[in-house]
């Protein structure tokens, strides 16, 4: 295979990795980063296949929870919440994916959509984070189904490129009560039932279109997804303990304006 196809790959994998949990879009930054760099595969098969290598860092990463839960599933009342509070909260998206995931991504996924749900959601990060916080969850198991429900609720919002799936849970948590590492975790988690499903739907949706010859791009790009990934997720749960996400907010801001300059100006050719 190409030796710049590959290189392609290992670069959207690391920005897959590095943007899926943080609050800024690794869907919009993936249509970006391809857009730049002419990267285009059949179905955008490579770019969903590249999220089972960020979500298996959550796994990873939270292997033991996973464990416990597995394990405490018959008999341990946390684990069998903790179940039940995903499904609540994966239900929402996932009926709308459904039912109009087809529309969204051809009418949607273009970087102009993306640059100017960069620039709203960044708004509405920091009116978030400047409003009087009420926080009334500080752990993962006080999380009611009802709060669970709202989260997927917020999730919905994601399915537009550019808002972000993790940024939309994570600031709906907040507006929830949910503290900011609640919030974090709580959307990682929910991370794992929703791209496992996005995952395998697509991948089974676009079956026709893989190949052999295009595993060393997908190895390649999970590879890199996975490891990108840990890195972000370790570093981004240490600096939400203690640090608001305004930093975000102003990234999705001066960055969705930059789109939207180049754009106007003629500066990029954008698709």
């Amino acid at each position: 295979m190409d030796f710049i196809i590959l290189l392609k790959a290992l670069l959207l994998g690391i920005v897959e990795g590095l943007t899926e949990f943080l609050p800024v879009s690794s869907t919009g930054h993936l249509i970006v980063v391809g857009d730049l760099i002419n990267f285009y595969n059949e179905g955008k098969v490579f770019e969903v296949a590249i999220q089972l290598g960020a979500i298996l860092a959550i796994v990873f990463e939270y292997r033991q929870r996973f464990i416990n839960v597995a394990t405490g599933i018959t008999h341990d009342k946390k684990a069998q919440n903790f179940v039940l509070n995903l499904f609540i909260a994966f239900l929402p998206a996932a009926v709308v994916g459904l039912l109009f995931i087809k529309y969204i991504k051809l009418y949607l996924f273009n970087p102009i959509t993306v640059a100017t749900m960069l620039v709203l959601g960044g708004l509405v990060i920091l009116y978030a984070e400047r409003r009087t916080h009420q926080v009334k969850i500080h752990d993962v198991d006080h999380i009611g189904w009802k709060d669970a429900l709202k989260v997927g609720c917020a999730q919905i919002i994601s399915m537009i490129p550019g808002t972000s799936r993790s940024g939309a849970t994570i600031i709906g948590g907040l507006f929830f009560g949910f503290d900011r590492k609640v919030a974090a975790e709580f959307s990682f988690f929910l991370a794992v039932p929703t791209m496992f499903a996005a995952t395998f739907y697509d991948i089974y949706k676009h079956r026709d279109v893989l190949n052999f010859d295009q595993m060393p791009m997908f190895v390649v790009g999970f590879v890199a997804a996975f490891i990108s990934a840990l890195i972000a997720v370790r570093t981004f749960v240490r600096f939400v303990s203690n640090h608001s996400y305004e930093i975000f907010a102003w990234y999705r801001i001066a960055f969705g304006a930059f789109i939207l300059a180049s754009w106007q100006f003629g500066w990029v050719s954008w698709s």
